[in-house]
């Protein structure tokens, strides 16, 4: 089974601060440090640039798992990479070049993962599920933290985990929007184990939200 993994995202961190933000979340013993890059274009927010990420990557051992919100992320993989990238996640929706762009990915050597939104069907990634060591599904839809959600979303998680078996893959399945110590038990029981929390996490003391987050998952 595929170990589960908390991903907070520093989306909802203070941006002043990232080097102290890092160190707080590796005590929690969180796996990853999600970073969401976001263009203006694919969806309406700005947000890093690589060199953000390559700034803060001597201050962290955390997993850097970045979700690339940019239109042609294509032309971005061996930046991020270059920057620190452990993992860099692609929309389905961002590229008509899906298949290349994940092989790019794993030639710079960085683990490859492809998102869908809220509205993009599971068959839209079908025939990339064995270039990919992640899903990302998106529970709310992309370009602002703090929404609600979407419960629906769960039939592609569970989908998902039924082509992961029939066809013998890997890959983790992630989880991204609305999660909080509720949310992350619905998307357990539809059979994801990396879970993206950003505004639950920072909205009170980070070690102890990390801290419900993992205690719901081992319920």
């Amino acid at each position: 089974m595929n170990s589960y993994k908390i991903a907070p995202s520093i989306l909802s961190a203070d941006y002043a601060n990232f080097e102290s933000e890092l160190k707080k979340l590796e005590a929690t013993g969180a796996e990853y440090a999600h970073i969401d890059i976001m263009d203006g274009h694919f969806v309406p927010n700005i947000s890093f640039g690589a060199g953000v990420v390559a700034s803060m990557r001597p201050h962290s051992k955390l997993v850097f798992d970045c979700h690339l919100m940019v239109s042609n992320p294509e032309h971005h993989i061996e930046e991020f990479a270059r920057a620190g990238a452990d993992i860099i996640s692609i929309h389905a929706e961002a590229t008509s070049h899906i298949h290349g762009a994940l092989q790019k990915i794993r030639a710079a050597g960085v683990k490859a993962s492809v998102v869908i939104n809220p509205g993009t069907p599971v068959e839209a990634v079908k025939n990339v599920l064995n270039l990919v060591d992640q899903v990302l599904v998106m529970t709310v839809n992309p370009g602002f933290g703090g929404q609600a959600f979407l419960p629906e979303t769960m039939d592609k998680v569970r989908e998902l985990v039924v082509l992961r078996e029939v066809n013998q893959l890997g890959f983790d399945i992630e989880v991204d929007g609305g999660i909080d110590n509720e949310t992350i038990r619905v998307a357990k029981e539809a059979g994801a184990n990396v879970f993206v929390a950003g505004s639950y996490v920072f909205k009170g003391d980070v070690a102890h939200q990390v801290h419900t987050l993992k205690e719901a998952l081992h319920d």
